[in-house]
């Protein structure tokens, strides 16, 4: 009679198990067949070139009228963007296209959404030269910055040769390094702390590598290490209608036709902070961008309580850095 109980009792354990096993939250047990992995910080940094480089990139004597700096485009405290669907350049002009976070920024495999750029140092030129962004000459900010003797004397104490083109672009580039956002939630729970995310955001982990989000989102920074075309389930640009150059993405790097609308994949790493989304700014919240990447890239439908699973989880995965509000 005992031994039958036992086996009675066992066998309702076993059921209720099952029963529960779709509904328990996922655990990481192996980090290293996980998609994402914990973001690392910089292995070596030069503070004194960090400090210089954050002061440059704050100061608006980098635009022709003195009118912007690289932060008004890129303000760091509220997550390294500003929040437009396209930025506001010198002179008042609007850009063409969304300007993405820093942070993190070092991770990626090129720059710019067309990933024209190899490097943050080769990335710099841009903004600097274009006449909607920072619309100014090498000679001329060069000159500005020699007139400077604050930066004349601090610059020429960190390089033999003084203020150059290539030393302003390290400078930059150096600060821009700096701008890690370590420690995010989901990296917490991935290195093993389970009460680091919400049962939610556990879920939302689970749907988006089932549904296949992380074909394209993986890595250290959850993206930015491939590109792909954008509509390749469904033709985005047919549906929005005004294609511009900047739609094109790779074609105008490469004039290869199959490179049309073809775009470096966004780290979704700082996205709870980045609206709007996409190249061209055109959806306001984070739910709104992963219905579009449903629609246009899955070719698939989802429950909404799935969607605001996966939101759940992609907010998650934003670090903190001492220059982000409320991350001191």
């Amino acid at each position: 009679m005992f031994f039958r109980d036992v086996l009675l009792y066992s066998k309702l354990f076993l059921l209720l198990l099952i029963f529960l096993a779709p509904h328990a939250s996922a655990t990481i047990t192996d980090l290293a067949s996980e998609p994402i992995q914990p973001l690392k910080k910089r292995a070596i940094i030069n503070k004194a070139k960090v400090e210089l480089g954050r002061k440059l990139f704050h100061d608006p004597i980098m635009s022709s009228r003195g009118d912007i700096s690289c932060a008004t485009c890129h303000e760091i405290n509220k997550g390294g963007a500003d929040g437009k669907k396209f930025s506001i350049g010198s002179k008042g002009r609007e850009g063409v296209i969304n300007a993405p976070t820093v942070f993190n920024s070092s991770k990626l495999f090129r720059q710019f959404w067309d990933g024209r750029a190899d490097t943050l140092h080769d990335q710099i030129d841009g903004p600097i030269t274009n006449p909607v962004e920072m619309n100014t000459k090498w000679p001329n900010l060069l000159a500005r910055l020699h007139g400077d003797p604050a930066y004349s004397k601090s610059i020429s104490a960190l390089y033999s040769d003084g203020i150059t083109r290539n030393n302003i672009k390290d400078l930059l580039a150096e600060y821009q390094s700096s701008l890690i956002a370590l420690d995010s939630p989901f990296d917490l729970y991935l290195k093993g702390n389970d009460q680091a995310i919400t049962s939610s955001a556990k879920k939302g982990y689970e749907l988006f590598k089932q549904y296949g989000c992380a074909s394209c989102h993986q890595g250290e920074n959850v993206g930015g290490n491939m590109f792909q075309v954008f509509g390749v389930v469904n033709d985005y640009f047919k549906k929005r209608g005004n294609i511009t150059d900047a739609d094109l993405g790779r074609f105008n790097v490469t004039g290869n036709e199959s490179d049309k609308y073809m775009f470096k994949v966004p780290s979704l790493r700082m996205a709870k902070y980045t609206a709007p989304y996409l190249h061209d700014g055109t959806q306001k919240t984070l739910m709104d961008a992963v219905d579009a990447m449903f629609k246009f890239q899955l070719g698939r439908t989802a429950p909404t309580q799935d969607k605001v699973y996966i939101v759940e989880f992609i907010k998650s995965l934003a670090g903190k850095h001492p220059e982000l509000e409320g991350n001191e």
